[in-house]
């Protein structure tokens, strides 16, 4: 009797578990929302190509096409925000209460206007004028040693260091340890100690001043 009881009582919490796991997903599954629509310039209704759709504090998003049409997945109640360079940032709330999972916008930018304080730019009179006072300016020193010191070799390896890896450069450093794990796959990797190659690198490197402190 008592194993009867133990397993309709097993039985039911698993019966249970299934139910409610499958409301969750129901619930996950309708609040899930396609938005989609077109970004149009308020004065002329032109399409907006290459807008940013990005969802407000998720790091996701989309851009438009071509035509300014655009579409992403979402869920009610989040925020999206519209923006492209030249116009004021939009930003929408999916309703909660929202019927079905389709949401169409047709979202108007307006023209982002700054004014700036007015140059007047003025010729030389001559050719030759021009270039006699081109080469006789004079430059400050502070502004000559910052140019000399951004273009030089040390400041160049520094930022190159701290650069990330665009996708090529990622890509090909990933084939390159894979390649290396398998070419090395059910042996020890040799050491580099041994290396004279790896010893005639360290020592250009340590006559440039690579291992040099930066301050």
């Amino acid at each position: 009797m008592r194993k009867t009881i133990l397993i309709i009582s097993i039985a039911f919490i698993c019966l249970n578990k299934q139910a409610v796991i499958a409301q969750e997903v129901d619930i996950y599954r309708d609040s899930v929302v396609q938005l989609y629509g077109v970004i149009m310039t308020a004065d002329s209704l032109k399409a907006v190509p290459f807008a940013s759709v990005v969802v407000e504090k998720k790091g996701r998003g989309t851009i438009t096409n071509n035509d300014g049409v655009f579409s992403i997945a979402v869920n009610k109640g989040e925020r999206i925000t519209f923006s492209s360079v030249g116009f004021k940032d939009r930003t929408i709330l999916i309703p909660l209460k929202l019927e079905g999972n389709q949401y169409s916008v047709i979202q108007l930018l307006v023209n982002d206007t700054n004014f700036l304080p007015a140059t007047i730019l003025k010729p030389r009179p001559t050719r030759a004028q021009f270039e006699r006072d081109f080469v006789n300016s004079k430059i400050d020193d502070d502004l000559y040693e910052t140019a000399r010191k951004n273009v030089s070799m040390s400041q160049k390896r520094v930022i190159l260091s701290s650069l990330p890896f665009d996708g090529r450069e990622a890509v090909g450093a990933s084939l390159k340890q894979q390649a290396a794990k398998y070419y090395y796959a059910g042996q020890l990797a040799p050491m580099n100690i041994l290396n004279p190659s790896a010893w005639r690198s360290f020592i250009n490197s340590w006559k440039k001043g690579d291992y040099k402190n930066k301050k």
